[in-house]
């Protein structure tokens, strides 16, 4: 085969259009019922109708039409109908498989230059465009910019098998992202719920360098949209064809590989108060007879949504809904504040109600036993500000006919901007501030205080910047053996700042209680003390900026290098077909480095540098399909009949090997009736941080049946980890019938061990309520022993104590133990399902189809001796029911779409009904044909959530009265997307 055609089919999309390959004679008339309408949806049918197989690229055939075919005919002369005008022709590479190309790229003769055997297809390493027993979704670019999405990881945190509980900005900034290492503000996809981390993204089918502050998940913002393809999303683990992380599923992001032309976007869109959103694109390629390159460039950038957008986010109150007021007392003017020993809490003592000149003077501006609530999130972003700029370039060069070099460069750049919540805390006073009033009497005052209505909220702002680069060489070794050879280097590096905090050494300089400091620029005898009795307007602007010089900054970098050989071809011939064999190695280094500076105490900041940590992994593997029973020897009941069998070993330089196997069978009793099944282990081995993260301590007030428990919180790693391991099996079916309807069902099944996680920590709200994590909590009264106060100060004392100043030691009841470790286990089973019809009704075209996953179960075992609990419809844990539907329209020049998005109802950790949700999408698209100066121009008016339908209402702890993974707060999105192609 020629090297330009093969190139061709490594970079197609397998538009898996048809029902059985090669079932019947080439040239029998056949009946052919195809209307008008997209040049896509026609060739569908008619692979259907005409029981072949078509390969082609998903911008081959990109905005054409074609007048249709109806009647009797040869199934050769219906496609030269379909094609007709289009500047597309057709080559039979082997019988029943039918591959399209421009007529301008036809250089040679077609049949002796195409092989199915060049396609490579995602969740299998053979190159072929046969099926995978695993389920696969395919999203492509126009499937994308029909949802009136602005890029594809808008797409994939909505699907149905995804949960966007963590790791997506919207969960970061609403505060309700357990994981806490999206450090970056970035995307990732959760499929099945297992974990973001257990989801492995792929890029080309090469992974890409990690984000955050633990490097253990792959950000989908840096995914250049202007060259990109589709979106493969393999529904089931993948251990054993793609390493580690393949748990829950694999997301293969396939781009671009030849494009000739120019390709030009612009979208604006704008939500009700803010977040608007501008992206424009620009993509060009050129094609050669020995080769071709292309280049892609996309900018976007986003405005911030803040939290007093929305009226059930605004305030912290939602009684008004029916939900508690999370308000509390720090805040100006501020509240004298006492431990209550039986609430483990500290309540207001006295409420400070100052005069008429907003300043506290005397006993009479106290009230005892009332509070100063306050709205310490007030002014918070709950979407940021971003820009983001990508560019991609790739080349490909044929040397004769069995050698083809090519490489490929991305880089991404993102920065984000965004106001969080406010500096306050517990600040002692004492009668050295000229401010100090007492109510009883006493010399010092434990005052309850929030800077944020003064200095505003803390300031977060930060950058991600990601490269990577490949380079490869396709070498056809014999007429059916090739050898695929592959180097690859992926690096994130991100930096991410929280400014305008409190730094405590210089606000008890400010407040008297220590002695003026000669080696800071600020004395309060002459620029004035800070006033905590106050409503803030006594204090100046110099003492105010002198108090919030406080910092956190944090970088991180990771970094992937891969080699890669594959050996790909035919072992023997079966009666059923040829018998595929993949084999081949793979060297993987995976590298973090983290680096932070803290100011919030002392008189210079406190660097702290983790050494570089890698390692190196060695891989071995292979995979064969066995075609037990095919065109060949078709027999009742057994049209065909395939097996496959991959298998897998790493072997790691930090903790040790694994092995992974899986089977997999895929059987067509007759003819539009498919049956699918596969089993396998998959696992995760330990991310870096989770082994080598440096302590950390922090505290936080646990929610305990009595009030709550300030508490002190150790985190950090454990070099005693060992790989996460999980067992799937998804079985399943689809039927696809002459008439157009389409049906397909899939039932899986992932039981997951040795968890990796930190029980006590990534349950705070619960942790004092549940006996299982007993094991995790040492308790403490260092009021009342020795032993336990010096045990707390120890903690307090240690450089990895994040809060200094801002807690008395005696004010602690609890020590909690969150480092990582291997713990239970998880199990969720269920059933996704897909439906679709086509018909055309004159000169119009529908298209309907439906999509959804019902969780029959999700439970875990925080620990190996604790009992199962069953979370599904609980909130921080998928729902058990969401569906996709959609009604497509298409009438000449113009199209449009319908979509509804539905989450079911599900609880609260109290038991509290979170109503369902449903939203309504809609597109009109205006593409239009036989004018001059249009041509090439698409135009499409997108909504999302039409009718602005509010996010149900869940009592949120956090004072947002919306679950942000479930929901959003955009309400309805309007966009405007104008594509030119020429």
């Amino acid at each position: 085969m020629t090297t330009h055609f093969r190139s061709l089919l490594l970079s197609a999309i397998v538009a898996p259009i048809a029902a059985m390959a090669g079932a019947a004679q080439a040239e029998a008339a056949r009946d052919f019922d195809i209307g008008a309408g997209p040049l896509d949806a026609a060739l569908v049918r008619y692979a259907r109708q005409a029981e072949i197989q078509l390969l082609y690229t998903a911008d081959l055939v990109d905005g054409l039409r074609t007048s249709g075919v109806t009647g009797r005919h040869a199934p050769s002369a219906a496609l030269d109908r379909l094609l007709s005008g289009t500047g597309i022709v057709w080559s039979r590479s082997r019988p029943g498989v039918i591959v399209l190309r421009r007529a301008v790229d036809v250089r040679a003769d077609l049949t002796d230059a195409a092989d199915i055997s060049e396609v490579l297809v995602t969740g299998s390493l053979l190159r072929g465009a046969g099926e995978t027993p695993s389920p696969v979704t395919v999203i492509s670019r126009a499937e994308i910019d029909a949802r009136g999405a602005a890029t594809a990881a808008d797409v994939l945190t909505t699907l149905p098998q995804s949960y966007a509980g963590s790791a997506t900005p919207g969960t970061l900034l609403a505060l309700n992202d357990a994981q806490g290492s999206n450090s970056s503000l970035s995307t990732g996809v959760n499929l099945r719920g297992l974990g973001e981390d257990s989801t492995l993204v792929l890029i080309n089918g090469r992974r890409i360098a990690g984000t955050g502050s633990r490097g253990e998940f792959a950000d989908l913002s840096t995914i250049p949209g202007a060259a990109l393809e589709r979106v493969d999303v393999l529904l089931d683990g993948a251990s054993a064809i793609y390493g580690s992380d393949a748990v829950g599923g694999v997301v293969n992001v396939i781009l671009k590989r030849n494009f000739d032309g120019h390709e030009s976007r612009v979208r604006v869109a704008a939500a009700q108060g803010g977040a608007e959103d501008v992206l424009a694109s620009h993509l060009f390629g050129k094609g050669w007879s020995s080769g071709s390159a292309l280049l892609s460039y996309e900018y976007q950038h986003s405005n911030a949504l803040n939290s007093a957008d929305r009226p059930y986010t605004a305030t912290g109150d939602l009684r008004p809904w029916g939900g508690l007021d999370y308000r509390n007392i720090y805040g100006v003017p501020a509240n004298i504040a006492r431990f209550d020993a039986g609430l483990g809490a500290y309540v207001s003592a006295y409420a400070i109600r100052p005069g008429a000149d907003g300043i506290a003077r005397s006993p009479a501006d106290f009230s005892a036993g009332q509070s100063n609530l306050y709205n310490r999130r007030e002014g918070m972003d709950l979407i940021p500000e971003q820009e983001r700029q990508t560019v991609y370039a790739r080349a490909r060069q044929a040397f004769g006919d069995h050698v083809e070099i090519s490489g490929d460069v991305r880089f991404s750049e993102r920065n984000y901007d965004y106001a969080s919540i406010s500096a306050g805390g517990l600040y002692t006073v004492t009668n050295a501030n000229p401010w100090f009033v007492s109510p009883n009497g006493s010399t010092s005052h434990l005052i309850a205080y929030d800077f944020g209505r003064e200095i505003g909220p803390t300031k977060r702002t930060g950058r991600s910047r990601s490269f990577a680069t490949t380079l490869g060489a396709d070498i056809n070794l014999t007429p059916d053996w090739s050898l695929d050879l592959y180097g690859s280097w992926a690096e994130e590096a991100s930096f991410g700042a929280q400014e305008n905090q409190i730094n405590t050494t210089f606000l008890n300089e400010a407040l008297g209680s220590i002695a003026d400091n000669p080696l800071t620029s600020y004395s309060p005898a002459r620029d004035g003390y800070l006033n905590l009795f106050g409503s803030g307007a006594a204090n100046g602007r110099e003492v105010l900026d002198f108090i919030s010089q406080g910092y956190d900054r944090n970088w991180a970098r990771s970094r992937v290098e891969t080699v890669n050989a594959l050996i790909n071809g035919t072992a023997m011939t079966l009666p059923g077909g040829p018998l595929q064999v993949a084999t081949g190695f793979n060297y993987r280094r995976e590298v973090l480095r983290n680096r932070g500076a803290s100011f919030k105490s002392g008189l210079t900041p406190i660097e702290g540098l983790t050494r570089i940590r890698d390692r190196e992994i060695y891989a071995a593997f292979v995979e064969l399909r066995a075609p037990l029973f095919g065109v060949p020897n078709a027999a009742p009941g057994l049209r065909r009949l395939e097996l496959s069998l991959a298998a897998r070993t790493e072997s790691y330089s930090d903790f040790g090997s694994t092995t992974n196997p899986k089977l997999g069978v895929i059987w067509e009793p007759f003819e539009g009736v498919t049956g699918k099944a596969s089993w396998g282990t998959s696992f995760r081995a330990p991310a870096l941080t989770e082994l080598y993260e440096p302590v950390q301590i922090g505290a936080v007030n646990l929610a305990s049946p009595t009030g709550s428990q300030l508490s002190l919180v150790r985190l950090g790693g454990n070099e005693e980890l060992q790989p996460e391991k999980a067992k799937s099996l998804t079985v399943g079916f689809d039927i696809v019938r002459p008439s157009g309807l389409k049906f397909g069902a899939s039932y899986f099944d992932i039981l997951f061990d040795d968890r990796i996680g930190r029980p006590a920590s990534s349950n705070l709200t619960t942790v004092l309520n549940n006996p299982a994590l007993a094991p995790f909590l040492t308790f403490v009264n260092p009021s009342s022993s020795a032993a336990d106060l010096a045990l707390v100060q120890s903690y307090l004392a240690n450089p990895a104590y994040l809060q200094p100043g801002q807690y008395p030691a005696t004010a602690f009841r609890i020590i909690l133990d969150g480092r990582w470790a291997n713990t239970g286990e998880l199990r969720t089973r269920g059933v996704d399902f897909t439906a679709g019809y086509g018909l055309d009704l004159g000169a119009h075209r529908i298209d309907l189809d439906i999509g959804g996953t019902y969780v029959l179960e999700y439970s875990r075992k925080l620990t190996p001796v604790a009992s199962r609990e069953q979370l599904a419809d609980l909130v921080g844990f998928p729902a058990n029911l969401r569906l996709n539907a959609a009604a497509r329209w298409t009438r000449g020049d113009w199209s449009g779409r319908l979509g509804v998005n539905y989450v079911d109802d599900y609880r609260s950790l109290k038991g509290v009904k979170i109503d369902p949700w449903t939203t309504v999408d809609a597109q009109l698209r205006w593409s239009p044909s036989g004018w001059r100066l249009l041509e090439g121009v698409d135009l499409a008016l997108s909504a999302q959530n039409l009718f602005d339908e509010t996010p149900p209402f869940y009592d949120n702890p956090q004072g947002f009265g919306f679950d942000p993974a479930n929901a959003n707060i955009l309400g309805r999105v309007v966009s405007l997307q104008l594509t030119k192609r020429w």
